[in-house]
């Protein structure tokens, strides 16, 4: 039997992305209008309000003065007498200041979202109601928290020691790049068309994302930085810790925000769940699930042990790295506030894709087993314009200029409720959404479909190769049922498994965008964030030509007589977007986007910021360079090699020139500023 997971309010980890987890949801925590009804599960006593811009004047003088993070009152006279009249206690951003990113985050309007809390027994349709009236409030809704409660009995399909001596056994190193153990059953990244499965339905070789033509060209670096919104990724299994994203300037645990991000203690990412920089993943209710989708992107490549990533590197350079935004411990989630800040937290500390294997119900799921969730975007936008607003400013603000990428993706799951509309926020136009496939290119039986998906990928699908009336096996893995293998965490301590689903799917897209991004940055190319989107899909592989006739799959493996469900395949045509392929996106690269630039720097009175110039030229680490500037009485500055080291004077301006040794130049300005402003940043 699948297990059973009910996701209480908003979205699911699972809803939205595993199909080995059937669920039921209760209606969604729907925001909005006056005299919308609140529904059982809405964060008691607590609303999201934001302001219009006019307003952020007075909201700076207040929180100018606050002893704390919070506040008794706005400082607009109108707003406070209602807050008044409904028993307000506290008011405070929902996302806090980072120095580094402010000027930003304000451009973006991020600032004028504040929660407010009043006391749990406040009727909150009428403090909606009355605080809608008011001219400086633009959006206003509730704060709803996730919930999960499913059997814990059932357990991803872990690989055992017998069964991996078995796997270990049978493995060859015929054409495998990498010594990992497990990649001869990582189908998803090199299908030869041979595995143990096919005694069901035939495996075929190349369907998968073509890895292993990628990997004679890159596999992987350090600079691309995905988020991974999940579950919290065990940082310490011995096949991820080498691909961690690390806050150098932060130490665990810490209750210091060393690096004035707005988090204290955030070495390895923050859990959004508990408002701590200590990640979790020893719950006895958790699943693992983020540490098998980490896996699949950036497991340690070519280390002799357990599977390999897409983007890993080779064992002598490092791979992209993992950041992990937890947003479920255990049966706990986050609250939308929470999430909204994991999304932004993401973008300003470097991230460029944000990997989220959740969402939604599709708006076309059956009544009879789901709640449906939203059917568009406006409809969407209205719900929840918190969420939207935050993964717009991801979009919009991730990555750099200067960067490999500017701007950044929102790769989505798109659900698992065999439903014939992508879910959201994968839907989203701004979002990437993600279909699955078996390993015969047919679409898995439980995946959401539409004219929404971008890509399709791999996710397996045991109902279409698991034997009739067969449950699982924990015990003996021997058997995997096209599923996808990825690192995993039991009983707290590091493992490997099986799962499938659109969630398993999504990380093989956003595995080969980081793959992609990756080559870039070796060859020194720089893509706006939709050009880059547009050169996947345009090197991705059609599928529909393999939607032919019917395909017949077991729902929940019922017993033996049942008539097996039928799936009309012709009518997936054009509705599971195009097979992400690495090879062609690789391939691509290097004829596409625009040649790095030097970045303007900016540089306060005797302090000193440092860039390599080998990172904005092609073979940039092979080159010489000389550098000048226009007014040395504002910026001191001291080559060494291809590091420059510059040091503010006097506050101004000043052009700068850099010519490299194959003839190639680029000028960029310094700027040099006395100080910070009065409200902490620059």
């Amino acid at each position: 039997m699948k297990r059973l997971y009910i996701y209480i309010l908003i979205f699911a980890l699972v809803a939205g992305a595993c199909s080995d987890h059937d669920l039921v949801e209760q209606a969604p925590a729907t925001p909005g209008t006056p005299g919308t009804t609140i529904p059982e599960g809405a964060a008691d006593g607590e609303l999201l309000i934001k302001f219009v811009p006019e307003m952020s004047d007075l909201l700076d003088r207040t929180f100018k003065t606050r002893a704390a993070g919070a506040a008794t009152r706005s400082g607009i006279p109108s707003t406070d007498e209602v807050l008044s009249i409904l028993g307000a206690y506290e008011f405070e951003r929902v996302f806090p200041v980072d120095v580094r990113t402010e000027e930003q985050a304000r451009r973006a309007g991020m600032h004028l979202w504040y929660i407010v809390r009043f006391d749990k027994n406040t009727d909150l349709n009428e403090a909606m109601e009355r605080l809608s009236k008011l001219g400086e409030i633009s959006k206003i809704q509730c704060n709803p928290t996730i919930q999960r409660v499913y059997d814990p009995k059932k357990k991803m399909v872990v690989v055992n020691e017998a069964s991996l001596s078995k796997m270990k056994t049978r493995a060859t190193d015929n054409d495998f790049p990498f010594n990992d153990e497990l990649l001869p059953r990582q189908w998803g990244y090199i299908n030869q068309g041979s595995y143990d499965f096919s005694y069901i339905a035939p495996a075929i070789a190349g369907a998968d994302v073509n890895c292993k033509e990628a990997w004679d060209l890159c596999t992987g670096d350090p600079e691309i930085i995905v988020a991974v919104l999940d579950e919290g990724v065990m940082w310490s299994h011995p096949d991820l810790e080498a691909n961690m994203w690390v806050n150098e300037s932060e130490e665990l645990g810490s209750d210091r925000d060393a690096d004035n991000n707005g988090y204290k203690g955030d070495r390895y990412g923050y859990n959004f769940v508990k408002n701590t920089g200590i990640i979790s993943w020893q719950n006895a209710e958790d699943t693992g699930h983020g540490t098998h989708v980490a896996g699949t992107i950036a497991a340690v490549n070519n280390n002799g042990i357990g599977v390999s990533s897409i983007a890993g590197g080779d064992g002598t350079h490092k791979g992209v790295r993992i950041m992990t935004c937890q947003v479920f411990e255990g049966e706990a989630g986050v609250t939308m506030a929470a999430e909204a800040k994991a999304i932004k937290y993401a973008a300003d500390n470097g991230a460029v894709i944000l990997q989220c294997s959740w969402g939604y119900n599709s708006a076309y799921s059956s009544p009879l087993v789901y709640i449906p969730g939203p059917a568009t975007d406006e409809e969407w936008g209205q719900l929840y314009p918190l969420e939207k607003d935050a993964l717009d400013y991801f979009i919009h603000n991730a990555g750099s200029p200067s960067g490999v990428i500017e701007g950044g993706l929102a790769i989505f799951a798109s659900g698992n409720e065999y439903s014939a509309i992508s879910s959201y926020p994968a839907a989203y136009e701004g979002c990437v959404s993600v279909a699955a496939i078996a390993a015969d290119y047919t679409p898995s039986s439980f995946t959401n479909y539409g004219a929404e998906v971008d890509f399709c990928a791999p996710g397996g699908d045991s109902d279409y190769y698991g034997a009739t009336g067969v449950e699982q096996d924990n015990e003996d893995t021997t058997i995997d049922q096209g599923m996808i293998l990825s690192t995993l965490v039991v009983n707290a301590k590091p493992a490997y498994g099986y799962n499938e689903g659109t969630s398993m799917a999504c990380p093989h897209v956003s595995g080969v965008a980081a793959l992609g991004l990756s080559y870039a940055v070796q060859k020194r190319r720089h893509f706006k964030a939709q050009e880059f989107l547009d050169l996947m899909k345009s090197t991705a592989r059609e599928v529909d030509g393999y939607y032919k006739g019917y395909k017949k799959y077991n729902y929940l493996h019922v017993s033996p007589g049942f008539t097996p469900t039928k799936m009309d395949l012709p009518s997936y045509r054009g509705k599971m977007g195009k097979l992400i392929d690495a090879g062609a996106l690789l391939h691509a690269i290097a004829g596409s986007g625009s040649d790095m630039k030097v970045p303007n720097l900016y540089v306060a009175i005797d302090k000193g910021v440092v860039i390599d110039f080998a990172r904005y030229f092609a073979n940039g680490e092979n080159l010489t360079y000389e550098c000048t500037v226009n007014n040395a009485s504002k910026v001191q500055i001291t080559l060494q090699n291809s590091r420059l080291t510059v040091k503010g004077l006097a506050a101004g301006m000043t052009s700068a020139m850099v010519k490299a040794s194959d003839g190639k130049t680029q000028a960029f300005t310094i700027t040099v500023r006395k100080n910070a402003s009065d409200t902490g940043w620059m």
